[in-house]
């Protein structure tokens, strides 16, 4: 007898080309069965959610949770299970002299699974700036850490901003690069200068040393140093990266993401891979709450909701390398499910230079299955939430 039936909702799972209505069965954590209809007999607990999406279970690829640690931190859960979300990534919260409260203290008491991204700066963002001189960075040391910690770290972190670029320019990137090949993990980069000092062409000398499966973050950012020129048009590099493998997410954030800049980089073809939070706790209080608010943006610039669903699950599985196991409902793969529901209504949503669109659907979270578990997002945003359109 199956532990769990998901009955009846709208199956969409770009790793199997599903788009029907669907029942998902599991059992022992894993996805037991996915067909056009399956018994209730057959299962020990049943959750009718006609009228309602059902994806593999939702990737916030750019999170910042680690809480009650440093200044920004949210609790993982929050932005987590009870937001829909299955999967979190730490972008760089913390670095090789501070990572070790993550298996100690975060990873034990939330339910969301956790992936982490090591910061090239050895005290990762507890200090502002993360990197305020040569000395902020232990090549030795963060290779250790991320070496020994693999199964919790993905990748290195850098950050493309002032003052790490003006004390060492290009050094710094390059070895976040050189730890990340050492370790045998990936690159994930924050493009845009918030302090808005450096040189914006830098982007034309990053993005040839990412390599396939290297992640570019903040790609829609109106901050200098992203990869739109001042004429509007991609930098090269950044078709070449495109066409080489290198994967581009959205990480909304406080600072780092326009509809304006979006929609130009869409016009020139390239659509991004990934969407992201940036989630953080100033953020979350003047910014962007969850994915599921960051799906209802996309759904605004004219996205279908199989391409959303598909920068939510199976891609962010991708850049992180886990997709064995995450971004899909196929048989015997770990029960990571999201319940959504894709609401019709009339409210405007912001981007954070003062830009704005009118959203006629909004993603609201339902529910999250985590290996088996079930979670209701009691504490997931709301389109109401939103400012209503008073035109």
């Amino acid at each position: 007898m199956y532990d769990l039936l998901i009955r009846r909702g709208t199956v969409i799972d770009p790793s199997q080309g599903l788009h029907a209505v669907n029942d998902v069965a599991v059992e022992n954590g894993r996805i037991a069965r996915v067909a056009s209809s399956i018994s209730i007999e057959e299962a020990s607990r049943v959750i009718d959610v006609r009228g309602k999406v059902v994806t593999p279970g939702l990737i916030d690829v750019h999170t910042h949770i680690y809480d009650g640690v440093n200044w920004m931190g949210v609790e993982p859960d929050i932005g987590g299970v009870r937001a829909g979300v299955t999967t979190m990534v730490d972008a760089g919260s913390a670095g090789c002299d501070t990572f070790g409260g993550f298996p100690r203290h975060i990873v034990p008491n939330n339910r969301t699974e956790i992936i982490c991204f090591l910061h090239i700066c050895r005290t990762g963002l507890a200090t502002r700036p993360d990197i305020f001189s040569t000395a902020s960075i232990d090549l030795e040391q963060t290779v250790r850490v991320a070496s020994e910690n693999r199964g919790l770290i993905a990748g290195i972190k850098a950050r493309m901003v002032s003052p790490a670029l003006e004390i060492m320019g290009m050094e710094m990137p390059r070895l976040a690069k050189q730890a990340a090949k050492d370790a045998g993990v990936k690159l994930m980069v924050h493009i845009g200068d918030t302090e808005k000092r450096y040189d914006p062409n830098v982007i034309r000398q990053l993005l040839p040393i990412m390599e396939e499966g290297d992640i570019v973050t903040h790609f829609f950012t109106a901050n200098p140093g992203g990869v739109l020129d001042a004429d509007g048009k991609l930098v090269p590099e950044a078709r070449e990266a495109n066409d080489r493998g290198v994967w581009f997410d959205t990480a909304h954030g406080q600072m780092n993401f326009s509809f304006d800049v979006g929609e130009r980089i869409l016009d020139q073809g390239i659509t991004p891979h990934c969407i992201s939070t940036d989630l953080t706790l100033p953020g979350r209080l003047h910014r962007v709450h969850s994915m599921t608010e960051m799906m209802s943006r996309f759904l605004a610039m004219g996205l279908t909701i199989d391409q959303v669903v598909t920068m939510s699950t199976l891609n962010p599985a991708k850049a992180v390398g886990l997709e064995n196991r995450l971004g899909t409902l196929g048989v015997g793969r770990q029960a990571d499910i999201s319940v959504l529901e894709v609401r019709n209504g009339d409210w405007v949503v912001y981007d954070v230079v003062g830009g704005s669109r009118r959203v006629d659907r909004a993603v609201v979270p339902v529910l999250a299955v985590k290996r088996g578990e079930v979670f209701e997002a009691n504490w997931g945003p709301r389109p109401w939430g939103w400012e209503p359109d008073r035109a």
